[in-house]
């Protein structure tokens, strides 16, 4: 008998938003993400979602560029669980 994986739905990057893993954190709730379009950027988490999300290293998350040095800088959109980031290896998404 095969077993069917239970689907689960994951929030995938819309138009403007991009992946990437937390490499360092910095203090101040910044830290420096590595992203999927070969750029390092400075993120912060904005002051609506600080108390909800929890980010440490090693975390995939989503993040927003600013319109302003937007290859420097951004702001972190939504973190990923180990599971869901497993699940974005698995199909491509994330490296």
């Amino acid at each position: 008998m095969v077993e069917e994986e239970p689907f689960a739905r994951v929030r995938l990057p819309r138009k403007g938003e991009i992946l990437g893993v937390v490499i360092g954190m910095m203090g101040g709730s910044r830290m420096l993400v590595d992203c999927l379009d070969g750029k390092e950027r400075m993120c912060r988490v904005p002051g609506k979602i600080k108390r909800f999300i929890w980010v440490k290293d090693g975390d995939a998350v989503l993040i927003k560029p600013w319109a302003i040095e937007a290859d420097k800088k951004g702001d972190i959109a939504w973190r990923y669980t180990r599971l869901q980031a497993d699940w974005l290896r698995r199909e491509g998404y994330l490296k």
